[in-house]
């Protein structure tokens, strides 16, 4: 026991140090990854619900040849940000207007998220629901903004 109490505080320090920057480059790194997908036409799983959230979102005004590739590099530039942690109050508020749109499918297209509503999700719907990790990561990335950090021994 006397080992796992001298342990114990220099994990939760080792921790304190490097979770944001490990949340920021996880996060970085799905929409990267994500957002890359769907520059290649099939290659998203996701392609097709974006699509229609798009269309329905936008009132059908925007092409939907033009789309999927404007959500792309919208994808990938907020992971190049929290990436570089730079501007990351703007990067925030970029992932969460992006969030608006992956999660609306939720409102708009139901019967594709749920099995049975309300508590059976499709695949599609725990790929969408995934994302509350996804916007309270980037809540906690956005609270190191001014310089915040996490305290290993508060009070």
């Amino acid at each position: 026991m006397k080992i796992l109490s001298f342990l114990d505080p220099l994990i939760t320090r080792w921790m304190a140090r490097n979770g944001i920057r490990f949340l920021r480059y996880s996060i970085a790194f799905i929409f990267i990854w994500f957002g890359a997908l769907k520059f290649f036409p099939g290659m998203s799983p996701a392609e097709e619900l974006a699509t229609n959230a798009i269309a329905v979102l936008s009132f059908e005004i925007l092409p939907a040849g033009v789309t999927l590739p404007m959500l792309a590099f919208f994808e990938v530039l907020i992971g190049l940000l929290i990436l570089t942690d730079r501007w990351l109050r703007l990067t925030i508020l970029l992932l969460l207007v992006q969030m608006i749109g992956t999660m609306s499918p939720i409102v708009l297209f139901p019967e594709i998220v749920f099995e049975t509503f309300p508590y059976a999700l499709t695949i599609e719907g725990q790929y969408i629901f995934k994302n509350f990790v996804v916007i309270s990561a980037a809540i906690t990335i956005g609270a190191t903004a001014r310089g915040g950090r996490l305290d290993p021994e508060p009070g």
